[in-house]
């Protein structure tokens, strides 16, 4: 599917969410789609990794961080994996690490930022669960569409629970 937010935007206007916070972009896949899986976790990325290590079948996880640019939640060895797993893309409310090497792999993802600080492994965090991306909630099986411009988010039929 080939496609641009703006363009999306314009068809379908309301029926999309769109994204407002402001993210960099990394990875060779500038444009990427895919039904969101959701990971809730503060500066510890064990269930992202644990998730990212499973098949993707080209859905995007959506990793809230909480913003936090104290630790990074994903590096080029949890990058490389979700190549190898079949995940579209990854966005994270928060940062990465060895963005040089993450800049080579074919997914799509999405940062606040960077820090070269490994984040705590202790697997505290909720997989799955709708999490907030400034004004928008995602809940997994929304769809997301990624580009230079940004994030918009369609709605799944099934209904959100507290995020």
């Amino acid at each position: 599917m080939t496609f641009t937010t703006a363009d999306l935007y314009d068809e379908r206007g309301s029926e999309l969410a769109s994204v407002s916070l402001q993210f960099r972009s990394f990875g060779t896949i500038r444009t990427f789609s895919g039904p969101a899986r959701t990971v809730r976790c503060f500066e510890d990325n064990a269930l992202a990794k644990a998730l990212l290590g499973t098949a993707g079948n080209g859905a995007v996880l959506v990793i809230d961080g909480g913003g936090s640019l104290e630790r990074a939640l994903m590096g080029d060895m949890i990058g490389q994996s979700a190549v190898d797993n079949g995940w579209s893309g990854v966005i994270i409310n928060g940062a990465i690490r060895d963005s040089v090497v993450v800049d080579t792999l074919p997914l799509g993802v999405k940062a606040l930022g960077t820090n070269p600080a490994k984040s705590k492994k202790a697997g505290l965090g909720e997989v799955d669960v709708p999490v907030r991306l400034g004004t928008v909630v995602i809940a997994p099986g929304d769809i997301i569409y990624a580009d230079a411009d940004g994030i918009l988010i369609e709605k799944s039929a099934v209904p959100e629970q507290g995020a």
